[in-house]
């Protein structure tokens, strides 16, 4: 099949795969708050309802405990649900319905039953808002068997992980980073094989490796063309899917440069990163040339925004792990 590119923002490249989906396959339908005749709050749903309908795209009451066990009645019925998380921090309300009966009713009924639930769920901060509106509870769901986890950090990642996503058998967690809904790059609607479950050298180099995800990827690509400036040449890993996580992606760079830092933005305390540096150390002990480092965010609720700048992981704190890693010789 010939490459069908199109540049478009990641926010539309999202709304694309939204429209596609529902267009493809009538079992689609679509719940949220506001998601329908406001076209969502960053609006990554409008036109949907109009073009699709209001029995398609559905606005829900303020309850994210509804929207969810509706969506697990919805799957369990045939259709394929899409509900939406307003907020990050919006999404504790249904994080029972989550946990306890969407990650195990595959597992719970002997595997007779799925539930191709995709829950959508914009994160992140850097947008000048407040708390529950700016976090990243990413770990808090990875640590619960039966879900997967995605996060996209490119408007080509962004649609076909949506698309993959809503064709899947298993309930999928998408985190959308928020605050990169604006970036634009090229989608390829030809990549019918795209991976989400697949982590991606997105950078190659030979004397250290990054790896980030979601809104961090762009921010972790300008500290490595930073250490290029100084000679070092850093390699950078999209991780992609939170879980499943692809070890042996990370394994391999990691085999190759003999350092590794893993950056997100979520606090440092008990996230991601701490169970990729943990199986990463076991893995590749004796290829690592310095402890493995990890960047994140400070162990506090998120603050206020005169000062999330100082919280959410830059370019100069990943370089100053970067160059701690340097530090350490054999």
């Amino acid at each position: 099949m010939s490459a069908q590119i199109e540049r478009m923002t990641l926010a539309r490249a999202i709304t694309r795969a939204l429209d596609d989906a529902l267009t493809e396959d009538p079992k689609v339908v679509m719940m949220g708050e506001d998601i329908g005749q406001l076209g969502g709050v960053y609006r990554i749903t409008e036109g949907l309802m109009a073009k699709h309908g209001k029995h398609r795209v559905m606005d829900a009451p303020l309850g994210e405990s509804g929207i969810i066990g509706t969506s697990i009645g919805l799957a369990l019925r045939g259709y394929r649900p899409v509900p939406e998380i307003q907020f990050d921090g919006f999404v504790f309300p249904g994080y029972d319905q989550i946990t306890s009966q969407l990650a195990k009713i595959h597992n719970r009924t002997d595997k007779q039953y799925t539930v191709p639930v995709t829950i959508r769920i914009p994160y992140g901060g850097l947008i000048g808002s407040v708390e529950h509106h700016s976090e990243s509870p990413e770990a808090l769901f990875a640590h619960t068997a039966g879900l997967r986890i995605i996060t996209p950090s490119s408007p080509h990642d962004a649609y076909w992980m949506t698309r993959k996503a809503i064709e899947h058998p298993d309930p999928i967690i998408i985190f959308e980073p928020k605050r990169r809904y604006w970036l634009k790059g090229e989608v390829d609607f030809s990549d019918t094989s795209f991976d989400p479950f697949k982590a991606q050298v997105v950078r190659e180099g030979t004397d250290a490796t990054i790896v980030a995800y979601g809104p961090l990827v762009p921010t972790a690509l300008a500290a490595a063309e930073a250490a290029a400036e100084e000679g070092r040449s850093v390699e950078v890993i999209d991780l992609r899917s939170i879980s499943p996580m692809d070890v042996p992606t990370v394994a391999a760079s990691v085999e190759k440069t003999g350092r590794l830092i893993i950056a997100h933005e979520a606090p440092r305390f008990g996230g991601v990163g701490g169970e990729l540096a943990s199986a990463i150390s076991e893995r590749c002990f004796f290829s690592l040339k310095s402890p493995v480092m990890r960047v994140g965010g400070y162990y506090l609720p998120y603050p206020v925004s005169g000062v999330e700048e100082e919280y959410v992981p830059d370019m100069d704190r990943i370089l100053d792990a970067v160059d701690r890693a340097f530090e350490y010789e054999l």
